[in-house]
């Protein structure tokens, strides 16, 4: 059984991802997808999605605000624009998004079965559930305004959608897997990314199983018994204090869901030393600037690649193929393209662009059977690692900033607002 496997704040920002930013993100996110796609398949793909802590540092690595809930929005569209024009050959389609636009997700699981001889009511059926449980059984205060059901050939399907709550400004994003659901209301979530609220109706807690099955049996009441019922409640509640509770024994009180994949992502834009495994970055930023070259031959005979891009490729190859334990800190990937704000840096078109090229070079040559510059990008994740556990490389986090800083203008920094 599938539960929930963490929360982080996401404060929601307004503004639209430029075009030259979300051309790339589309371009470079559908890079990440093939090769997942061609070393793990369409079910790691779909678990992928549904890690809180991946889809974070993957959006992250594709140059968005690394705390802020437009990821969810952004990496969705960057997904769903560089997917479905190559569902046939992929075997993966994206549907829904953003408010009018997840209200077609219905239609287009339909029109999908259509072509592919699925089981488009049931595909239907399943979406409407994932919505109306995080809309509906839990009552956390958020809003749903997007979701997105992503859907393999093979009938497995993964959900990423969030809620709004305007009072507090944050943004909460809710993960289903397919993948071992054996309930939709009984502890279903592989994540749901957020604020913590404090206390909530969460009638998915396996908890609660008992005020499930309560519910039912009240509906099945004869209507006219359930109004008496409830005149009896409100006439006592007034007779004393006027304040209900909704459980009133002390064991009720409290529904709790340990996890270990929480994030608490801050208000503020910057990226500080402490949203970071620095010994990780310090990994990073040595595979980039030390690495012997012999190691990455068939990389740096690439024209035109330097230290800079080989720090971005890193960082991508981790997503590719770090595994779950390496993205409890998704700030440290947005060392890879910057952030649209400036945060931690402009965003390096020109090396965003190496990064693509070279990354579809590799996928390319390795479609024809030459694969060294694709077990190349392999091997920087697996260098970066040897390093991390064999010695502790010193970085000075606010140097490492300054640096990128100081060299943004020569590798095309940009920013919502301005161009370096």
């Amino acid at each position: 059984m599938i539960k929930s496997t963490g929360h982080a704040d996401l404060p929601l920002h307004t503004g639209v991802v430029p075009k030259w930013l979300s051309d790339r993100m589309m371009l470079l996110a559908g890079e990440i997808i093939e090769v997942l796609l061609l070393n793990y398949g369409r079910k790691e793909v779909l678990r992928r999605l549904s890690d809180p802590l991946w889809f974070q540092s993957f959006g992250a690595v594709l140059g968005m605000d690394w705390h802020s809930s437009g990821i969810t929005t952004s990496v969705m569209y960057a997904l769903k624009r560089a997917i479905n024009k190559r569902s046939n050959e992929y075997g993966l389609y994206v549907c829904g998004g953003r408010g009018k636009y997840s209200r077609n997700t219905p239609d287009e699981l339909l029109v999908l079965s259509d072509k592919t001889g699925l089981d488009g009511q049931a595909l239907v059926r399943n979406s409407k559930l994932c919505a109306k449980v995080d809309n509906t059984a839990v009552q956390d205060g958020f809003q749903l305004y997007q979701h997105n059901f992503i859907v393999s050939s093979d009938g497995d399907w993964a959900v990423v959608q969030q809620g709004m709550n305007t009072d507090n400004k944050t943004a909460r994003r809710y993960h289903w897997c397919s993948s071992n659901i054996t309930s939709f209301v009984d502890s279903p979530h592989t994540g749901i990314t957020g604020e913590n609220c404090g206390l909530i109706l969460n009638l998915t807690d396996s908890a609660a199983c008992a005020t499930r099955n309560c519910i039912l049996d009240m509906s099945r009441e004869n209507p006219d018994r359930m109004i008496r019922e409830i005149s009896s409640v409100i006439n006592c509640a007034e007779k004393t204090s006027g304040q209900l509770e909704l459980f009133d024994s002390p064991e009720n009180t409290e529904l709790i869901v340990e996890n270990s994949r929480n994030i608490i992502l801050p208000v503020r834009h910057e990226v500080k030393a402490e949203d970071i495994d620095i010994k990780r970055l310090g990994a990073v930023l040595a595979t980039s600037y030390t690495s012997n070259p012999a190691d990455f031959e068939s990389l740096l005979l690439t024209k035109g690649l330097g230290p800079r891009t080989l720090q971005s490729l890193t960082l991508v190859s981790e997503v590719i193929y770090g595994t779950p334990s390496r993205f409890t800190d998704p700030a440290r990937f947005s060392f890879a393209h910057g952030g649209k704000d400036g945060n931690p840096f402009p965003v390096p078109v020109k090396i965003y662009d190496e990064s693509i090229r070279i990354l579809h070079e590799s996928i390319e040559k390795s479609k024809l059977g030459y694969n060294d510059k694709s077990e190349c990008i392999k091997r920087l994740h697996k260098t970066s690692l040897q390093i991390e556990r064999n010695c502790s490389p010193e970085v000075d986090f606010d140097k490492a900033i300054e640096h990128e800083k100081n060299n943004s203008h020569y590798w095309g920094g940009r920013t919502v607002s301005k161009k370096y």
